[in-house]
């Protein structure tokens, strides 16, 4: 297995971090109606896709956050435990809703990956 030094994971955590901060200021000062997060990820993209940013740029990193992606979600739960009290007369819309985003994110992305594996197959 290969050795990952500290000070590369630092430099990849850098060219996220930076890429989130560029979008959120990207954001703000040209006001569009899009979340700064939402931005970072489309410019992180469009550099992965340009070769701006080289897979091996950000790779050992992000394993490492989506190996510890559900510690990204203890704020989310505990802010909803909090607010207990505004939910719980509109539980069943909630639900409704989660439900149905929920299905629509897997179908939209099985059918991304199917024809990405078609395109794939093509190239070949």
């Amino acid at each position: 297995m290969k050795e990952v030094t500290y000070l590369k994971l630092l430099r990849q955590l850098g060219i996220i971090l930076g890429i989130l901060f560029g979008s959120h200021l990207l954001q703000k000062v040209t006001g569009l109606p899009i979340p700064g997060t939402v931005l970072g990820m489309i410019i992180l993209l469009i550099g992965l896709m340009t070769g701006l940013i080289k897979i091996e740029m950000v790779s050992e990193v992000s394993q490492f956050l989506l190996d510890h992606l559900v510690f990204f979600f203890i704020p989310a739960g505990v802010g909803i435990m909090t607010s207990i009290d505004i939910i719980k007369d509109k539980w069943l819309p909630l639900l409704i809703v989660t439900i149905l985003t929920t299905v629509i994110v897997l179908v939209v992305t099985g059918l991304t990956v199917q024809a990405l594996k078609r395109e794939k197959e093509r190239n070949i």
